[in-house]
């Protein structure tokens, strides 16, 4: 028999959960993306006697890394997968509904279907320069976007003062 298997679907500033439990019975819920937000992921779970799990999340940039990594330094087992695998399996199950609470019970579900592989996080220097690269490009990111950067409005509020 597969892990139960906890589906994650992250997002800026939150997260849904769905835990499919060994007995096939379903537990949903909502925390912040924040540490708080893991920590009291960690409680829920320790709440439903889910202590050894396999946890799914989709690869979507920085949204999930720092929960990846919570989860990872906790014991569990960690899949960090590509959400296009996802979509494929949505597609198979003829899934039409798209909200973050039906994702984050469609991730558990092909994770217990298609155990994906563990993941490692990367070492600790890598995830520093990972960050760095992200800062550096942040602002570039947003005047492509149509959006300014604290960093561009602040060079923009320079100019201004000059003349």
């Amino acid at each position: 028999m597969n892990l139960p298997s906890l589906g994650i679907d992250i997002a800026k500033l939150k997260f849904d959960v769905c835990l499919i439990k060994e007995n096939g019975k379903l537990k949903h819920k909502v925390f912040p993306n924040t540490q708080h937000g893991f920590e009291q992921l960690a409680a829920w779970l320790d709440s439903h006697q889910a202590g050894n799990l396999h946890v799914c999340l989709e690869a979507t940039g920085s949204y999930g890394e720092a929960l990846a990594l919570y989860l990872f330094d906790a014991g569990y087992l960690v899949s960090v997968i590509n959400p296009a695998a996802v979509k494929a399996f949505a597609a198979s199950r003829l899934t039409r509904t798209k909200t973050d609470k039906v994702d984050a019970e469609l991730i558990a579900r092909f994770c217990l279907a298609q155990p994906p592989e563990a993941w490692q996080p990367p070492a600790p220097q890598i995830r520093e320069l990972q960050a760095l690269v992200r800062r550096l490009e942040s602002p570039i990111r947003d005047a492509r976007g149509g959006r300014k950067s604290a960093f561009l409005r602040h060079l923009d509020c320079c100019r201004q003062t000059q003349s």
